[in-house]
């Protein structure tokens, strides 16, 4: 990999710093695969049980949650491993855009819960409207965007707070517990993505990614397959 000093152009679309060594690279992906194959395995098995015994009236928002964690991991595997070059700088937008689609995607099956209640179908409309609008501008002006990007995933990941009341008349308690531990793990992972000099920061960083997607994954079996049977 080149530094930025060699290539002029890398720092408005990646989040690399610094050079990153064969070890930091090799761990970043192990950590990666690791998330991606859980996420296939446990995505698989909850599609199944959901559509053929516990939540068949969720099955789409599901496949929208599962479709969204698998890209998000899937993509940023491809980034994150990808040499520095014309390609990465394209898996870069499609890398940041992912986020936006998987925050959403994570909230669909809540939302989906309360869909029926006036609070539901606008906090649905307005997760989705931002993460679109972020999508469309990492797509198209990521130079523009640059990390004011962070604080419109963290406002978008917490907006449930809006209608916390209203999700926990209707899901489990332990739901609520593991989406906000959750939503703490990904923002405390924030500071390590953020800290730059420390060694094994991205992979470190994902680690907290693929822990908080871990979380959120337990706590959409636990709402429609585990209360369910």
């Amino acid at each position: 990999m080149v530094s930025q000093d060699q290539n002029p152009t890398y720092s408005w679309w990646s989040r690399e710093q610094r050079p990153f060594s064969m070890a930091e690279v090799v761990v970043d992906a192990v950590v990666h695969v690791l998330g991606l194959v859980g996420a296939v395995a446990a995505g698989s098995i909850l599609l199944t049980l959901a559509l053929m015994h516990t939540a068949p009236e969720a099955f789409p928002a599901l496949v929208v949650y599962v479709a969204t964690l698998v890209a998000v991991l899937g993509v940023s595997l491809a980034y994150n491993v990808w040499p520095v070059s014309p390609i990465k700088m394209h898996l870069a937008r499609f890398d940041q855009a992912a986020i936006f689609l998987f925050i959403a995607g994570t909230y669909t099956p809540f939302l989906a819960v309360i869909g029926g209640t006036r609070a539901g179908a606008i906090m649905m409309s307005l997760v989705w409207g931002a993460s679109l609008i972020g999508v469309a501008l990492k797509l198209i002006v990521p130079q523009r965007f640059g990390r004011l990007a962070i604080l419109l995933y963290l406002a978008i990941g917490w907006s449930g707070i809006l209608v916390f009341q209203r999700l926990a008349e209707e899901l489990p308690p332990s739901t609520l517990w593991l989406l906000l531990a959750g939503g703490v793990t990904y923002s405390a992972g924030i500071g390590f993505h953020l800290w730059e000099k420390l060694k094994f920061q991205n992979a470190l960083w994902h680690v907290f990614v693929v822990a908080g997607a871990s979380l959120h994954l337990w706590a959409v079996l636990d709402c429609m397959v585990i209360h369910r049977l």
